[in-house]
């Protein structure tokens, strides 16, 4: 399928507007309960996310922790995120009801009210800017998170999940940007620890999303996503996933070779990212239901990776 059809297509299917599609969707089945908006901030996206931003506020904080500044800053990016994964569930409610994986998600459903969802990703996104000004006392760490929020809310599910192929891209710009809200928290400034911390995390998340993409990638074009796979194929995919993976190699050896991470994480980073090299390569081999199994331990891999990576950044952080 070429450019032109998946935009027709996505035009066609947005033309009714979403107050029809709101009307069709809405029969409750049953009251809406805490852990409903528990799961509305997408808890997983969450924790992981957090995971990197304590990684990058240990790296800046070099063991001399101010726990109370720590959770603080952790309590704000939380919010932060969950503001955005909120209000994306909201932008999304209509192509969340044409996929498998999303249709019984708490708005396709039909349980609640748009709007409860609207005032409830504000409200939180609100506050975790709050937290981070006043609490974390910090007006950058603040400035990078609603930096971040607006380019995931509005750049990235508003306009370019819905019209290009470079969704993916400008999405990272905003899911790079929970480390470097950790570590700007404590260093105050933007310095080559938060760009390495920066880059780390953008080179992570194209691969790893792609991975999903070629395995859901026929519920992706039901939905009208412009995804890369939906529109340039497989193999195209395949080759900008190798371009990231491949990168991410240097990335972490300078986080070693710059003084912010040990040689402990230097041999595992390097073992890892050429594993990940290696699995990549070995994806142009892979075609139909091989294809698939391959996207699934590629996109388990870069969990793994990502986990691994952000402890050891921990652990190996170069002490005062």
């Amino acid at each position: 399928m070429d450019n032109q059809a998946v935009y027709e297509n996505l035009s066609s299917r947005e033309s009714a507007g979403a107050d029809s599609i709101d009307a069709e969707l809405r029969q409750a089945s049953g009251p809406v309960t805490l852990k409903d908006f528990y799961r509305l901030v997408k808890p997983g996206i969450i924790y992981s996310n957090l995971m990197t931003a304590f990684a990058g506020y240990w790296v800046a904080a070099q063991w001399e922790v101010d726990w109370i500044h720590l959770i603080m800053t952790m309590l704000g990016t939380a919010l932060v995120m969950a503001g955005g994964t909120v209000l994306n569930n909201y932008l999304d409610r209509e192509m969340d009801a044409k996929m498998e994986r999303t249709q019984n998600r708490l708005l396709p459903s039909g349980r609640i009210s748009p709007n409860v969802v609207l005032w409830y990703g504000i409200v939180l996104g609100l506050i975790g800017l709050a937290v981070l000004y006043f609490g974390a006392n910090s007006p950058l760490a603040c400035l990078i998170g609603m930096l971040g929020l607006f380019l995931y809310v509005w750049l990235y599910t508003a306009w370019f999940k819905r019209t290009s192929v470079w969704s993916t891209f400008v999405g990272a710009f905003s899911g790079a940007t929970p480390p470097v809200i950790g570590y700007c928290a404590v260093s105050g400034t933007v310095d080559l620890g938060a760009i390495l911390l920066f880059l780390f995390l953008f080179l992570w998340q194209p691969p790893h999303f792609w991975a999903l993409g070629i395995r859901r990638m026929e519920e992706y074009r039901n939905a009208g996503f412009p995804l890369l796979p939906v529109v340039k194929g497989t193999y195209v995919t395949k080759m900008s996933m190798v371009r990231y993976v491949v990168l991410l190699v240097p990335v972490t050896v300078m986080l070693t070779a710059f003084g912010y991470v040990g040689y402990i994480f230097l041999a595992v980073s390097t073992i890892l990212g050429l594993m990940w090299v290696f699995m990549s390569v070995k994806g142009f081999q892979a075609s139909g239901e091989a294809e698939v199994m391959w996207a699934k331990r590629m996109f388990l891999f870069s969990l793994l990776y990502l986990t691994l990576l952000s402890v050891l950044m921990v652990v190996d952080t170069v002490k005062l």
